[in-house]
């Protein structure tokens, strides 16, 4: 009998080696939770044996119990590095059709060649819809969708206005060259350029050239004339390519603020456009040198991922080159009444099952939910130190049992040996 009792002792000191020796080698795995083996002693018993004469029977192992305590935090400066401090999985998905879902604490994740968010599984991180507000828009785990940054974001807007604040030198002589020419800078006497975008929302130069035509009149009148091109293609109002505008005595503008162009198709365009030129109220003609103090235009071009932020509530935010800013979803984390129960699917991946209980999915922050670390990653809950103890003892049980063992045959041997 006793060579059975120290052989179940044997037995359990071993899973409990092999569960140790398995903490110890995922130290460094991040999102990793140790776990503890548990023991209960073996008792044969009926209503007939006296309590005082019952002898036990052995160890059996009762279960090997996840421990879901917090790991300690990494900063990193991923920005999709994320870590629940406190309680709650991220919900990833293998396949995005599928409705199998995993749970992880394992927040490293990245964007593949699609712009989806993936952990290092390939999996894809779960979050809410949400509308423009950043307000969810529906609950519940079946209603997440896979986190996706799309690379652009709006349409393109073509450049209908375009307008200065400049001032034109009082001091300026008339240019030598009586005809102008934009490759000639002695036909014309200064010029600015501004980014403008066509239909496709290409970014084109719109240059303007100013040409002093008089010196003052009688009245103390000076006439200008502006000569605009978008790319090469000379823009046109009513046939003709000049703009006059004429400034009075005390340089202020008193005609030519504003023109509208005929409709031009910028090179590499597909439609036409009509732009506008116009000079604010601040536009003038005094002795100091010619500047442009504003230039302002209204077109934009198709939005470029630029950046993403995750807020502490996990609502995703992405920024455009177009100056939009669109959110993207919010950040799904999901809890178990008795995590304990959850299985372990390997790569730091959990399932539910009837001994975790229904998945319980909410926001950071809410409903007994951690709060969300962004820049952050979370390592393995596994103490070098207390695991090379719980090593040692679990050792030491080992070789007890070996050594009661041993001692059970040395007996067994003598009993065989004894001769009348």
């Amino acid at each position: 009998m006793s060579f059975y009792t120290s052989l179940t002792g044997l037995q359990a000191a071993q899973t409990d080696l092999s569960v140790i020796s398995h903490n110890l080698a995922n130290v460094a795995t991040n999102g990793f939770k140790k776990s503890r083996s548990e023991f209960a002693d073996v008792i044969a018993s009926n209503v007939s044996t006296s309590p005082t004469s019952m002898v036990g029977s052995g160890v059996t192992v009762k279960g090997n119990v996840q421990q879901f305590g917090q790991g300690s935090f990494i900063q990193s400066t991923n920005v999709l590095d994320l870590a629940i401090s406190g309680d709650g999985f991220f919900a990833v998905k293998a396949n995005p059709e599928s409705a199998k879902v995993n749970f992880t604490r394992n927040g490293g994740f990245s964007v593949d060649a699609n712009h989806n968010v993936v952990d290092s599984n390939g999996g894809y991180l779960q979050v809410y819809p949400v509308d423009g507000s950043g307000a969810v828009v529906a609950s519940g785990l079946d209603s997440t969708v896979s986190l996706n940054l799309p690379a652009t974001n709006g349409v393109a807007v073509p450049t209908a206005n375009v307008k200065y604040t400049l001032n034109l030198s009082s001091s300026a002589g008339i240019p030598t060259t009586s005809t102008f020419n934009r490759f000639d800078p002695s036909s014309y006497n200064n010029s600015t350029s501004s980014t403008v975008y066509d239909g496709n929302g290409n970014a084109v130069t719109m240059t303007t050239y100013f040409r002093r035509e008089t010196v003052p009149d009688a009245a103390g009148n000076t006439t200008w004339t502006a000569h605009s091109f978008i790319g090469d293609q000379a823009l046109q109002s009513g046939g003709s390519g000049a703009v006059t505008m004429t400034f009075n005595s005390a340089g202020q503008l008193t005609s030519g603020s504003s023109t509208t162009f005929d409709p031009v198709t910028p090179a590499g365009a597909s439609v036409a456009q009509t732009v506008k030129l116009a000079f604010n109220s601040g536009t003038s003609q005094v002795a100091s040198p010619f500047n442009v103090s504003v230039r302002s235009q209204d077109g934009s071009a198709v939005g470029q991922l630029e950046g993403v932020t995750i807020d502490e509530g996990g609502l995703v935010k992405a920024s455009y080159s177009n100056g939009s800013i669109a959110n993207l979803g919010k950040v799904a984390v999901v809890n178990f009444t008795n995590p304990a129960g959850l299985r372990q699917e390997g790569a730091s991946y959990w399932s539910a099952t009837g001994l975790s209980g229904a998945a319980m999915a909410g926001s950071a922050g809410q409903n007994g939910l951690g709060s969300l670390m962004t820049g952050t990653i979370e390592r393995s809950n596994v103490d070098i130190t207390e695991e090379l103890v719980n090593l040692i003892a679990a050792q030491r049980n080992f070789q007890a049992n070996s050594k009661a063992l041993d001692t059970a045959n040395q007996i067994s041997q003598t009993i065989f040996n004894i001769r009348s």
